[in-house]
């Protein structure tokens, strides 16, 4: 065939097939152009799924007369009007091809009206323009989707699935702005009508109604800025991680986005609290100046381009990190009465804003020593230096201590040991009640955390290999490898390129002599060529270190002395992430004395 320009309807349906997937596309579109134009309520009403009718009413700026007609010509938009608009695209909409898009495949009327107006007019499905009665703002009927186009109506699915993936999507919006009231309604029947927020607590309302309570009970608040950079929201104690990742909301300057680099920074901040398999619960918000994201990467908007995504990178799996690193046990009033649950909603939240506490007191702090190569009877040993040392094993439980105080210290935030049950679990008494402790998911964690920390505290022991491991790589990893060669020093590696797809290993970390270097560095480009940073070889060493952590840590079945016992509880007081152990499974509960009154029915 000869070269031919296509006609305009048939430009618009090609457009359709990129912005209009399913109903739930077009809610999209619509409630972001509401959204766009400064509407402090939104409405959607849905029949038969979407198929028969989509209406979106807002009480936004409006549109003139003289903007109706355009706002459904292709690439018609007041969102920009230059280059430079471009690259700093602060609304959600930008495109100008949502509207024309529906209206070739749909039955379009737009009803609309300005603050000046004395009445709304409306643009009909043929074009016109009429009077109609409307208030301040827009309301878009898309009647009969896909009636012009067969072959994607057939492609639609039940009713109730539609209607799930619609209430998805607004969910998403609702969460990026919960300064706007939302209600939906399908085949007349209200779903819900969620109000506006404008305090914390009607947020975290807003919050609890789309995610839940329990992910409310178990939220770390974050907020925190840095190199041009700022991150709110909130992100679930690792003991809250889930099975899917059907928990998770990411917003960029108010777009809800999907991102792989994201979601990769996240999870490596999370790093050694995740039980395996399981995926960390957030809603997180990320601001970042306009000009350093590109939203125009897909007809969607669903998904943006950082100019410097190993920064962006860093800074979220820093700040997860950090957060993670102050989820450890504080201090309850004792003049406050009990809280009604364990968890009051968002109670770690003032956890994760609270500064990490320094270390433990000189009576408790471990003696500072080299780990590496202990085996379990000198770490035991170690471990045995946190307390006076006492030879009898007490088998009764002593007679209960004042509430406040024990020896005439005040009361901990995890309190102080009663009793060893089946010499499993520690049983404390703290001002809010009573603390469960595993004492062997407790003290792994204590251990891992004090290896890390030795680690840390000086050069990584590099052992040169007495036979050069051979590696074979294509030429784009062998290029990251030259480039990156200070990089592999620090962490212990001597790599060389002997050749356009070869690489040499001449030298290892000392600890990970005995691991699959070869694969290992082949993960390391890999993640260096696509995300330019890598923790795989921090990774392995953690790894490594937790293990040796494990078999190093009192096991179930040991009768500790109460000396003992209170010493493990204060360690794990000063200790980062110690409300989970090193495969993501809790340490310790509270039961508050409502929890424990609820059980026997007390107060009835």
């Amino acid at each position: 065939m000869a070269i031919q320009q296509l006609p305009e309807p048939l430009i618009n349906q090609i457009a359709a097939g990129e912005v209009v997937e399913r109903p739930a596309s077009v809610v999209k579109e619509l409630v972001e152009n509401s959204l766009d134009a400064g509407a402090t309520r939104v409405e959607v009403d849905i029949e038969q799924g979407g198929r028969r009718l989509i209406r979106v009413r807002d009480d936004g700026c409006g549109m003139g007369v003289d903007d109706l007609p355009l706002a459904v010509a292709r690439h018609a938009t007041s969102k920009i009007g230059s280059l430079d608009d471009l690259e700093r695209v602060a609304s959600l909409g930008f495109r100008g091809e949502a509207l024309p898009s529906m209206a070739s495949v749909a039955s379009l009327r737009v009803v609309s009206a300005t603050a000046e107006d004395t009445h709304g007019r409306a643009l009909e499905p043929d074009g016109s323009v009429v009077p109609a009665a409307h208030p301040r703002g827009t309301t878009v009927e898309v009647r009969d989707l896909f009636h012009n186009v067969p072959a994607r109506r057939r492609f639609l699915r039940t009713d109730r699935t539609e209607l799930g993936h619609i209430e998805r999507m607004l969910r998403r919006l609702a969460l990026a702005r919960t300064d706007v009231a939302f209600r939906l309604r399908h085949n007349a029947r209200e779903l819900f009508d969620w109000r506006a927020a404008s305090t914390e607590a009607e947020r975290e309302q807003r919050l609890a109604a789309l995610f839940g309570e329990a992910f409310i009970e178990h939220a770390l608040a974050i907020e925190h800025t840095g190199a041009g950079l700022g991150l709110r929201g909130w992100i679930a104690q690792p003991t809250f991680a889930r099975a899917q990742a059907d928990m998770q909301a990411f917003y960029v300057n108010g777009r809800a986005i999907r991102d792989r680099m994201v979601t990769h920074a996240i999870r490596q901040g999370y790093g050694d609290t995740l039980y395996h398999g399981r995926h960390p619960a957030f809603v997180l918000y990320l601001t970042v100046d306009p000009s350093e994201v590109d939203v125009n990467v897909h007809p969607t908007k669903d998904e943006i381009r950082f100019r410097d995504s190993r920064s962006v990178h860093d800074f979220l799996r820093r700040t997860v990190r950090e957060a993670l690193a102050r989820t450890r046990s504080e201090a309850v009033e004792a003049e406050e009465p009990p809280p009604p649950r364990p968890a009051a909603p968002l109670a770690g939240a003032a956890r994760a804003q609270t500064p990490a506490a320094g270390g433990a007191s000189e009576s408790t702090r471990a003696p500072r020593q080299q780990h590496f190569g202990l085996t379990p009877r000198a770490s035991m040993a170690a471990y045995a230096a946190l307390a006076p040392a006492r030879q009898e094993t007490i088998r009764e439980p002593p007679s209960p201590a004042p509430a406040n105080a024990e020896g005439g210290e005040e009361m901990p935030p995890l309190g102080f040991a009663r009793a060893q049950i089946h010499d499993v679990y520690i049983l404390a008494e703290n001002a809010a009640g009573l603390v469960v402790v595993d004492m062997h998911a407790a003290h792994e964690r204590v251990t891992y955390e004090r290896l890390k920390r030795d680690r840390a505290a000086g050069p990584v022991r590099a052992q040169p290999l007495l036979v050069p491991e051979a590696l074979a790589v294509r030429t784009a990893d062998a290029d990251i490898a030259e480039a990156h060669q200070q990089h592999f020093r620090a962490l212990g590696f001597e790599i060389d390129r002997t050749g356009p797809e070869a690489l040499t290993i001449r030298q290892v970390p000392a600890l990970l002599i005995e691991a699959d270097t070869g694969a290992l560095v082949r993960d390391v480009l890999a993640d260096l060529g696509e995300h330019g940073s890598s923790e795989r070889v921090e990774a392995a060493f953690d790894e490594l270190l937790s293990t040796m952590a494990c078999h190093a840590s009192v096991r179930a079945g040991r009768r500790l002395t109460l000396e003992e016992m209170n010493a493990l509880l204060r360690a794990i007081e000063a200790t980062p992430r110690s409300d989970q152990c090193n495969h993501g499974r809790p340490t310790w509960i509270q039961l508050g004395m409502a929890d424990l009154d609820r059980l026997f029915l007390r107060g009835r």
